[in-house]
């Protein structure tokens, strides 16, 4: 069993694409979009399931606090980029943050709930300027709650899932092992 994930883990790594969740403006503007988007990038995919992944690992407070101090952060970066206020060098952080994020899973960094709150919040306000940056106004708020709440739906699952490894012998280490893989996909975006 353990081999059969390690596998798929390894193919969902190599199968990493450039980031496509940034498709015409003009598509923009309704709830669907926004629930839509998330899910085509894969820079956005791995950044979110490594903050749930994160959140679950740590436990207690963080499961909450940490992807609610993100989906929050996100939408103070998306307001900002709306009204024009742009924040610099956006997508090299972004593929920062599924680095940074992926890395802290992989070392295992165990911090209190308002210290992890703070790092995923300065890299959430990247991810929220990007949204907001290629949007307009039209459709901007039915947009932003779309791709808040898939955002929320992709911690759930990250957190689902650091929570099903911590019961299992030996979960630390896949859990370890995913984050690495996390790594490694976002220095490929990086490159790519």
């Amino acid at each position: 069993m353990k081999k059969q994930i390690l596998i798929a883990a390894a193919a969902l790594a190599a199968s990493a694409a450039p980031a496509f969740a940034h498709f015409d403006p003009a598509s923009h503007g309704s709830l669907m979009a926004g629930l839509s988007h998330p899910l085509f990038g894969a820079d956005h995919i791995l950044a979110m399931l490594a903050v749930g992944l994160w959140a679950g690992e740590i436990g207690g407070r963080a499961r909450w606090m940490v992807p609610a101090a993100f989906v929050a952060t996100m939408a103070v970066g998306f307001a900002l980029a709306v009204i024009g206020v742009g924040l610099p060098f956006v997508e090299p952080a972004i593929l920062a943050s599924v680095v940074a994020l992926g890395l802290i899973v992989a070392i295992a960094v165990r911090l209190g709930a308002a210290k992890a709150a703070a790092i995923v919040a300065v890299f959430a306000l990247f991810h929220g300027d990007a949204h907001g940056g290629e949007l307009g106004a039209a459709g901007a708020w039915s947009f932003a709650a779309g791709f808040m709440i898939a955002t929320a739906l992709l911690h759930v699952a990250g957190i689902g899932l650091g929570m099903a490894l911590a019961r299992l012998s030996g979960g630390g280490k896949l859990a370890r092992l995913l984050g690495g893989i996390t790594a490694l996909a976002g220095a490929a975006l990086m490159l790519g």
